[in-house]
């Protein structure tokens, strides 16, 4: 009897073979191991992004409890910590696709698009991937100012720290569409990275309070998605978890991360063309 040829995909008896079938969440887990990688073996980038939130907190927090305590209400860090959490989601987020242009320089983002992993997958896993610096980070600066008087609700710090989470998504995801769309002028990246960064921070009323501004910034800051998650945030510490201003932080988040995701994955999918 002679040995039947066998060629890939075919079995012994000469019937084909099935491929293992892909999924999407494999893949994006496939991703986002691969992204956190770097991360656990050079927690470096974890501890300079602390370096930020802490000066500000150590620096600006006294100088906003001399000059606008009794209007904040009496507990500065109750009102300043949640804010200085969603400015450290949003300043570390949003520089996310300048990994991607590294990725992009060398050939690795190539050699992804031409693996079996979907292009979704690809973009998913990496926003994902902003979800643990982003609690690390936070959970670690409510830990350091609980010795300087921060007493925030339990439940309220978790769902906030959950929800700048989400916001992260959206915002990293933003960050690598934003990548994408400028491969061919890398400089671009930051001239709108920081064009629209501090805007939307200022217009955020993480830093001063913006009822008192005049008008047209008020009305500015009511289309600013960050606004309402810092809002959420300050409410969630002080144990308002069931406020209209927490259910609206999370309406911004969710809304947020639907938009990166979309945006996202759409230039991901045009970046194979």
């Amino acid at each position: 009897m002679s040995a039947a040829t066998l060629t890939p995909g075919t079995t012994t008896s000469g019937t084909a073979r099935p491929l293992p079938r892909r999924s999407f969440l494999r893949d994006t887990r496939i991703v986002l191991v691969r992204e956190l990688q770097p991360v656990v073996r050079d927690p470096f980038s974890l501890v300079f992004g602390l370096v930020q939130p802490l000066v500000f907190l150590g620096l600006f927090g006294p100088l906003l409890a001399g000059s606008a305590g009794e209007a904040l209400g009496g507990d500065v860090w109750l009102w300043f910590v949640p804010a200085v959490l969603a400015m450290t989601t949003l300043f570390g987020t949003s520089v996310t696709g300048s990994n991607l242009q590294l990725d992009l320089s060398s050939g690795v983002h190539e050699r992804m698009l031409v693996t079996p992993l979907s292009r979704p997958a690809q973009l998913v896993g990496r926003a994902l991937k902003e979800m643990v610096p982003i609690i690390v980070q936070s959970a670690i600066v409510v830990l350091v100012m609980l010795p300087f008087g921060l007493r925030p609700d339990p439940i309220g710090t978790v769902l906030t720290l959950l929800q700048l989470a989400v916001l992260g998504i959206g915002v990293g995801s933003l960050s690598y569409a934003l990548a994408l769309a400028v491969r061919k002028q890398e400089w671009m990246f930051w001239v709108v990275q920081q064009t629209f960064l501090f805007p939307v921070m200022m217009l955020s009323g993480m830093l001063l309070p913006l009822e008192n501004g005049p008008a047209w910034m008020r009305a500015a800051s009511a289309l600013n998605p960050l606004r309402y998650v810092v809002d959420s945030g300050r409410a969630a510490f002080a144990g308002d978890l069931l406020s209209a201003t927490v259910a609206w932080g999370w309406v911004a988040a969710l809304a947020t991360a639907a938009l990166g995701l979309a945006v996202g994955v759409r230039a991901m999918i045009r970046s194979a063309d």
